[in-house]
Order: structure tokens, then sequence, then C-alpha cells
């Protein structure tokens, strides 16, 4: 995004001939207008998060305890949000997160929202859980940016497997997730008893892969039951220890980022096993009830890294206005989950853009009013935020 966005002036203009944006341009609006158009399961599924639902809310309230300070007459009229993260340009420091399962949302699941975000040159993260197979979701995304996230599974061979045809398929970061080796106690989904993956869906990675299919007795087509039991067995309930990181590290030869930090002490050791980058993360509260929120873990991590390698932050943006406080409090880049997750099920691929368009020109009106004109000079100033989150 060199340049101020420009897509409020587009809708202005729009208005003039008596159009309007089918979506909401608020996108705190989002879960609403989804909740009416989902099947009940499947918004549980996405909105939901673990127990009483506190470290939703802790990560929300985070944001409110913060504000940006905004400064006035800087001359900032233009201004380039544009950067290069792990080797990747992108129009801004934001990414679309790796959401699991988007068929459950738009029958085009993950090719929606991999089009929409290329064409705007949006880096995607692609699930392990997805819908689709690496090489779709690659063929989709043109020659927009690729990054893949890992659910590691217990089995070596199956790891090196998903990550070869990863490789090949061009996607260039590895997103490894860590606090996800086994389902929090998430009751929204526990009273229905409803879990996508036991259906066989959200499954088209492991059960088009030839090392996991060499596992079967039989293909996932012919007997459904034993994949899906073969897949919980190598995906969850095995809690993992940082000596993993050295196979992962051995196996993919491009930039690590590790998904899932909210302790300084764990984002040290991420670094010193070679790991290039962190995300301070706690999964959108789908995984520990009464965690602290995300942003309260950030400036922690942001002075335990030192500027050694990349911070990258998610759980609890909804709006650009949120992504701008994450980045004013020291994250080099921010990920977002839900407003597109929403966004794909009220508009399929166009809804993904227009979620995408409205958090690029809030985040550049934003950050423009308080006074700044690119990532640098934002990062430098002090005084940009007041109060604790």
């Amino acid at each position: 995004m060199t340049g101020p966005d420009r897509y409020g002036v587009e809708i202005y203009a729009d208005g003039l001939h008596g159009r309007s944006p089918a979506l909401p341009t608020d996108l705190s609006r989002l879960e609403a207008a989804a909740r009416r158009v989902l099947p009940a399961h499947v918004f549980d599924y996405v909105a939901g998060g673990a127990g009483s639902g506190a470290t939703m809310r802790a990560n929300r309230a985070a944001f409110d305890r913060v504000g940006l300070v905004p400064r006035m007459l800087r001359g900032n009229h233009v201004r380039d949000w544009s950067t290069t993260l792990l080797g990747t340009t992108m129009p801004a420091p934001l990414l679309l997160g790796p959401v699991g399962v988007q068929s459950l949302l738009h029958d085009d699941g993950e090719l929606a929202t991999t089009r929409a975000a290329s064409a705007l040159g949006v880096p995607a993260v692609l699930s392990t859980a997805s819908s689709h197979t690496t090489e779709e979701v690659a063929a989709a995304s043109g020659d927009g940016p690729r990054w893949y996230q890992l659910y590691r599974p217990t089995d070596d061979e199956v790891t090196a497997s998903l990550l070869a045809r990863a490789h090949a398929a061009g996607f260039t970061v590895l997103v490894v997730t860590l606090d996800t080796w086994t389902l929090g106690w998430r009751p929204r989904d526990l009273d229905r008893a409803y879990l996508p993956f036991l259906r066989g869906v959200g499954t088209a990675i492991p059960f088009s892969d030839p090392a996991f299919r060499a596992g079967l007795a039989r293909a996932p087509e012919e007997d459904l039951g034993a994949a899906v039991r073969h897949r919980q067995r190598l995906f969850t309930g095995t809690a993992w220890g940082w000596d993993r990181l050295a196979t992962i590290r051995a196996q993919w030869d491009g930039p690590i980022v590790v998904k899932g930090i909210q302790c300084p002490d764990d984002a040290r050791t991420a670094l010193r096993l070679g790991m290039d980058a962190v995300i301070v993360s706690n999964h959108g509260g789908r995984q520990v009830d009464r965690a602290i929120g995300s942003l309260s873990a950030l400036p922690g991590v942001v002075a335990a890294v030192a500027g050694q390698a990349p911070v990258l932050f998610d759980s609890g943006i909804r709006t650009g206005a949120d992504a701008a406080i994450a980045l004013a409090l020291g994250a080099d880049a921010v990920l977002v989950g839900r407003p597109f997750a929403f966004g794909l099920a009220l508009g399929g691929q166009a809804g993904v853009h227009h979620i995408l368009r409205c958090l690029l020109a809030e985040l550049d009106t934003t950050l423009a009013l308080a006074g700044y004109r690119d990532v640098a000079e934002l990062h430098d100033a002090e005084d940009v935020v007041a109060g604790t989150p």
C-alpha cells in the first residue's frame, strides 16, 4: 500500500450512483451479520473459544486499555506502509492468519480467501487444517505470497512430506503453531458434539498426503473412519518439547515462525533454537481459558526479542485501528483471523476482498491522522500510545 488507501473515496463515489457496500465497513459488526447467515454449529465453531470465553474477552479488553496519542501537523500526506518481512514484500504489515476448515463458511473456502488476498498482495497463511489441498491453494494464489502453517504430526515422515509439498508448491515461510497439540475445552462445540475433523472436513492436506496414506490399510475415500482416527492420533494428544523444533528446522529450508508465544522466556528460547520470528498469540482465545490477553503479552515479548527477529501479533484484532495499536506497541506485522472468516461467510471472495480493503484503508487513515507516514517512523517514535494493555 504505497500512498493513502482510497477505498473510502471509492465508496463515497459509489454513493453518488446509489451504491453502498454490501457488507459493513465497521468490521466489529461482522460477527453479528455472520451469525444471521451461518448454521448455528458452524457459527459457534468459528466464533467460540475456550471455557467461559474469558481469554477472548481479555483479548478485546486489552485493546480498550490503551490508545494512540495523535500528533499534529506532521506533513505526512504521502505515506508508504509497505514492508518486507522474512523475504516477503507486502503492501502493509498485515497478513491473513491461518484459519482452518474454511469450507464451513463458503464452498470455495481457502481458494476464495487466497484469491482475494493475492489480488491485493497480502500474504494468506494456509492452515494444515485446510479444506483444500496445498497444491490447490497454491494454484489459486497465482503470483501472490504464500506462507504455510504446520500443526506438527507425531510422525516425522508425515511432517517431512507435508513440508516438502509446501515447499514444492512455492510456500516460502513456515509458521509452526505451538499451542494446539490438543484441543482446548470448547463448550460451544462440546454442547453440540461437533468437531469437523471427525467428519472428514478440514482434512484435505493430510488425506491427500502420500506419507499419511501409507499409514492406512485403505484410502480415506474407502474408509473415512479409519483415516479420521489416524489423523487424530497423529495431530492431537501428544505434547512435544522444544527439541522437536530441531527436526522441523532440518526439514524446512526457509524462514520459520513459531506461533503461540505469550511468555518472553519462550520467545528467547525460540530464537536460541534457530527460529526466525515469533507470533504473539493465544489462538484467538480458543485454547486456554483465563489466559492473559494477547496484546498484554506483546510489549514484554518485544522487549525480550530486542530487535533480534520480527515479532508478529494476532488474537483480538477486529479493525484496522486495532492493527494500528499492535503495530504502535512494537509488532512488526499483525495477523487477522475472524474478521476475514466472517467476510468469507458473508460474501465469498468478494467478502474477503472487502474486509481486506477496509482493514488496509482504516489502518492507513488511523496512523495517518495519528501523525505517521511509514512503519519505521512509527516504531522509532516515542509516546505513541498511552495506557497499559
